[in-house]
C-alpha cells in the first residue's frame, strides 16, 4: 500500500542518493582516481592520505547513495526497506563500524553463516573461528582477487584483538587500502607511500594544489558524513518555534529540489560517472 506522504517521501528519498552519488561519490571518485594515476613513486605523505581518505568516502557515498535510491523507490512503490547504512563514521569499534556498515550485508552473514556455525554458544576458541570464516568469506563476496580476501583477514584480525585484548579499535582508514587497491604490490607500495617510505617525503606542491582544489568538498563529505544534519532537522522538526518551523517545512521543499536540479545538470554535463558497486 501507498499514499502520497510515502510517496512524497520516497521522492525526497531518492534525491538524497542520487545527489550523494552524482555529486559526492563521483567527484572524491575523480581525487582518488587523480591521485593513484600520478604513481606511488610521486607520491607525498600528504598526497597518499588525501587520496585514500577520498576513496573511503567515496565508498560511503556510493554505497549509502545507492541505499537511498533503493529505499525511496520502494517507499513510492509501497515497499519499506530497513536502513543499510547508519554514519559508520562515527563508529567507536570495528564492531560498532559493522554494526553501521552495510547493515543488510552483516545481517546476512550473522544469520546464515556465523550462529549457524554456532556463534559465540560453544566457547572463545570456537567464536574467533568463527569470525575468521566470515570474514574470510566476506571478503570473497566482496571479489575473487586477493586484496578482498586480505580485507577480509585484517577485519577478522582486528576483531579478534578486541575480543581478546584491546578493547575497542576505532576503524582506521589505511583499512581501505586493501579494498582499493587489487594487486599485493600495488597495496604494499601504496602503505608505503602513506608513511613516508617512498622516499618523496611528508608534502609536495602537487599534494598542497589538490588540498586547495578539493578542499570545499572535502568539507562538505566530511559534513554529510556525519549525524550534524540529521540532527539539526530533527531539531527543526520538533521545535515549536515559528521561525524554525517555517525553516523546516521551506527547506523540505526547497532543497530536495535544488539537489535534482544539481544531480540532473551534473549527470548531463560529466563524463566522469563510475559505477563502483560493479567491481563488488
Amino acid at each position: 500500500r501507498t499514499d502520497l506522504d510515502a510517496i512524497s517521501y520516497g521522492a525526497k528519498r531518492f534525491v538524497t542518493g542520487l545527489a550523494k552519488k552524482v555529486l559526492l561519490a563521483n567527484n572524491l571518485g575523480l581525487l582518488w582516481k587523480q591521485v593513484t594515476e600520478l604513481g606511488t613513486d610521486q607520491m607525498s605523505v600528504l598526497m597518499a592520505w588525501l587520496g585514500i581518505a577520498a576513496f573511503a568516502l567515496q565508498i560511503y557515498f556510493d554505497f549509502s547513495g545507492y541505499s537511498d535510491m533503493a529505499i525511496g523507490l520502494g517507499a513510492v512503490l509501497g515497499f519499506h526497506f530497513p536502513e543499510n547504512f547508519n554514519y559508520p563514521y562515527v563508529a567507536t569499534s570495528v564492531k560498532d563500524f559493522w554494526h553501521r556498515w552495510h547493515i543488510s550485508l552483516s545481517t546476512w552473514f550473522k544469520e546464515y553463516v556465523y550462529i549457524p556455525l554456532g556463534g559465540n554458544r560453544k566457547g572463545l576458541p570456537r567464536q574467533l573461528f568463527n569470525i575468521l570464516v566470515v570474514w574470510m568469506l566476506t571478503g570473497i563476496w566482496h571479489g575473487a582477487g586477493w586484496n578482498f580476501l586480505f580485507w577480509g583477514l585484517w577485519f577478522a584480525f582486528l576483531l579478534i584483538l578486541e575480543k581478546l585484548f584491546l578493547g575497542d579499535i576505532l576503524e582506521s582508514v589505511p583499512s581501505w587500502v586493501f579494498f582499493a587497491l587489487e594487486s599485493p604490490g600495488e597495496i604494499l607500495a601504496y602503505l608505503q607511500a602513506m608513511f613516508g617510505m617512498n622516499g618523496i617525503g611528508p608534502v609536495n606542491s602537487l599534494a598542497m594544489f589538490l588540498c586547495n582544489e578539493y578542499l570545499v568538498l572535502l568539507v562538505i563529505a566530511l559534513v554529510a558524513c556525519l549525524p550534524l544534519g540529521s540532527r539539526l532537522v530533527h531539531a527543526l522538526k520538533s521545535s515549536k518555534t515559528g521561525p524554525a518551523m517555517a525553516l523546516y517545512r521551506l527547506g523540505e521543499k526547497v532543497i530536495p529540489a535544488v539537489l535534482l536540479l544539481l544531480s540532473v545538470a551534473y549527470i548531463v554535463d560529466a563524463s566522469y560517472n563510475p559505477f563502483l558497486y560493479f567491481r563488488f
